[in-house]
C-alpha cells in the first residue's frame, strides 16, 4: 500500500482554503482509504434519516460544514470524521484533496466541498451517531466495474443520474451525487 499511497501523494498537492465567499458554505468530507484484501478500501457511510437534511439517508463520506473554530478545512474534514464516526485522523496520514466540488442539483445550498484523501495502515473501527447510521468498508476495484446510471426520487420528481451500482453496499444503496463525482475525481488517480 506504501507505493499506492505515494503515487497519490505526489498526485494530490495540498489546497488552500478557499477563503470566504459571502453566501457559501465551506465544507469538507474525508476520503479514507486502507489496505483490503484486494488492494485500497475505501469507508463509506450511510448518513441518518433527518428532517431537513438534503442528504438524509444517502451514502456518503464523513465531513461537514467548518466552524468558526476550525483552523481550515482539513480541520474541518477531520473534526467531522471524529464526531460522526468516532475516528482520529492523523495529519501524518493525508495524501492530499481533490478539487473542490459544488452541487450541481439547483435545490442544494450554496457550498463548496473539498475532499481530503487519507491513507491509512489499517481499518480503524468506524462507528455511528446521530448524524450517520452505519459505516461500511469497499474495495475500490468493486467501483469502476459498476458505474452507471439510475433513477432517484427528489422532492417527488424523478431523475437520472450517474452512480455506482457497489455489490454489497447495504441495503442495496447506490453512490451518486457529490460522493459520485468525488470517486469519479480519485479513481484515475490511483490507476
Amino acid at each position: 500500500m506504501k507505493n499506492a499511497y505515494e503515487t497519490l501523494r505526489a498526485r494530490l498537492p495540498a489546497k488552500e482554503s478557499p477563503g470566504a465567499v459571502p453566501g457559501v458554505i465551506e465544507t469538507s468530507v474525508s476520503v479514507m482509504l486502507a489496505p483490503g484484501k484486494s488492494g485500497l478500501d475505501l469507508l463509506f457511510i450511510r448518513r441518518a434519516e433527518r428532517e431537513g437534511d438534503p442528504w438524509s439517508g444517502h451514502i456518503g463520506l464523513p465531513g461537514g460544514r467548518r466552524e468558526p473554530g476550525d483552523a481550515s478545512l482539513l480541520a474541518t474534514a477531520i473534526r467531522e470524521t471524529r464526531e460522526e464516526i468516532g475516528v482520529e485522523l492523523a495529519q501524518d496520514d493525508l495524501l492530499g484533496a481533490l478539487e473542490d466540488l459544488k452541487p450541481t442539483m439547483p435545490t442544494s445550498p450554496q457550498l463548496i466541498i473539498r475532499p481530503f484523501v487519507f491513507g491509512l495502515g489499517e481499518r480503524p473501527h468506524a462507528g455511528v451517531s446521530a448524524e450517520v447510521a452505519e459505516s461500511f468498508w469497499v474495495p475500490l476495484n468493486s467501483l469502476a466495474p459498476c458505474d452507471g446510471r439510475t433513477t432517484i426520487l427528489i422532492k417527488g420528481q424523478k431523475l437520472e443520474v450517474p452512480c455506482f451500482q457497489v455489490p454489497g453496499l447495504p441495503g442495496g444503496l447506490v453512490v451518486w451525487g457529490l460522493t459520485y463525482r468525488i470517486l469519479r475525481g480519485l479513481l484515475p488517480l490511483i490507476g
